[in-house]
């Protein structure tokens, strides 16, 4: 099954995410949003970051440069508690940061996915844990039935929150199912650029796998099957570095009872 070419965007809490996690279809879309804009409490990656986005090479650019809140990945990475704005803050002046960048993505985001049929944005579990990530996911599928668009997202997954992603994938379904090739002439285009403003925030050893996947969610009021997300296979960001030696496989079941891990998915 091939992606949908209709009216779509890609939307991603910060730059350089749309590299790592949709190179498939960034250079395709429509439209490029970008959530977050300067750094918390980093005046110098902010610039940096500024500056990268004005320089990338493409088109439909939306930065809506709110600014991030503060809440990153570490502390809710393994376990995090979700809520309809992200995931349980306990700071309460960080909460109340985080809580009011959902309400300036929703924001931002009706505006500028009104009249998509498709958006592209992080899986419900941010990837490697990210807070802002699951944000993100949370405001962009808030808006979805209003809007009418499919959301997808990619297989990408970190080894510290597989706990959280296995016991998720429970009650996580899709519809619509896609094995893609990476566009690694873009990702490493764009990656050049963040390098050059110092706005790369990923190791230099990241490898960009043969294919991923990508998962369809429409609107609840669409009639396609449902299918559950148990079972599914992921791709553990641990093993996608140059080093340790590359041919170790990335691939890894959900589900499965012995967890497999290097194994080869039947697609």
């Amino acid at each position: 099954m091939t992606l949908p070419r209709s009216r779509n965007a890609v939307v991603v809490a910060h730059p350089d995410d749309e590299a790592l996690w949709l190179s498939a279809v960034v250079a395709s879309v429509e439209r490029v949003v970008f959530g977050f804009g300067a750094a918390f409490d980093k005046p110098q990656k902010s610039e940096a970051r500024r500056q990268a986005v004005a320089a990338l090479p493409l088109s439909g650019i939306v930065n809506l440069e709110i600014p991030e809140s503060g809440a990153g990945w570490k502390a809710y990475q393994t376990q995090p508690q979700l809520t309809p704005s992200g995931v349980e803050i306990s700071d309460a002046t960080l909460r109340e940061r985080y809580e009011t960048n959902y309400a300036k993505l929703l924001e931002g985001l009706r505006a500028s996915l009104a009249g998509c049929r498709d958006v592209y944005t992080h899986n419900p579990w941010g990837e490697y844990g990210h807070s802002e990530h699951i944000q993100v996911y949370r405001a962009v599928t808030a808006l979805q039935d209003e809007l009418g668009y499919t959301v997808w997202f990619s297989n990408y997954v970190g080894a510290g929150n597989w706990t959280f992603v296995r016991g998720l994938a429970e009650r996580l379904d899709w519809a619509r199912r896609c094995v893609v090739r990476p566009d690694i002439a873009t990702a490493r285009a764009l990656m050049h650029v963040y390098r050059h403003y110092g706005a790369w925030t990923w190791p230099r050893v990241h490898r960009w796998p043969a294919c991923e996947v990508m998962y369809g969610q429409p609107p609840r009021s669409s009639p396609d099957r449902r299918h559950p997300l148990s079972g599914e296979w992921l791709l553990d960001l641990g093993r996608l570095r140059w080093w340790p030696p590359p041919w170790r496989s990335a691939w890894r079941r959900l589900g499965d009872p012995r967890e497999l891990r290097g194994h080869t998915p039947p697609f």
